[in-house]
C-alpha cells in the first residue's frame, strides 16, 4: 500500500511538472496582427551573425536578426538536411522588433516547395 501511495504521489507530481506553461510560441496567429513570410534559418551558419552557437534568426528585407520566443531545436533537427543550419526556409510569423532581436509571438514554419514539387512530380 506504502508503494501504492508512493507512486501516485510520484505520478501527480510528475503531471504538475511537465503540464508547467513554458515560453514557447503560440501555435495560433493573432488574426489582429498581419503574418509576415520572412526566411527563418542559424543566424550563425546561414546568415552570417555573431553569435555562440546555432541560434534561430529571421530575415526580414535582406536584414537578419536573431529570434526571441521560440528555439532553433524547437522546429526540427538544425543539422539535418533541411534543417535550419542547412537551408533557408519560409516562416510565417508575428511579433515585433525590439532592440534589434525579433520578439515573436507565432512563428511556423513553411513546407519547402522545392520538396513539395518534386513529390507532385513523383506522384504523376
Amino acid at each position: 500500500m506504502k508503494t501504492f501511495f508512493t507512486s501516485i504521489v510520484c505520478m501527480l507530481l510528475g503531471c504538475s511538472v511537465f503540464s508547467q506553461k513554458t515560453d514557447s510560441i503560440v501555435i495560433k496567429p493573432d488574426p489582429a496582427k498581419k503574418i509576415q513570410i520572412v526566411e527563418a534559418a542559424c543566424g550563425e551558419c546561414r546568415f552570417k551573425l555573431e553569435g555562440k552557437g546555432c541560434d534561430l534568426a529571421v530575415r526580414m528585407d535582406g536584414k537578419a536578426f536573431f529570434v526571441d520566443g521560440t528555439d532553433i531545436d524547437s522546429h526540427g533537427d538544425a543539422h539535418a538536411k533541411d534543417g535550419l543550419c542547412n537551408a533557408v526556409r519560409k516562416a510565417e510569423v508575428q511579433g515585433e522588433l525590439v532592440n534589434n532581436r525579433f520578439r515573436v509571438t507565432y512563428f511556423k514554419l513553411l513546407k519547402d516547395e522545392a520538396k513539395k514539387d518534386s513529390n507532385t512530380k513523383q506522384q504523376n
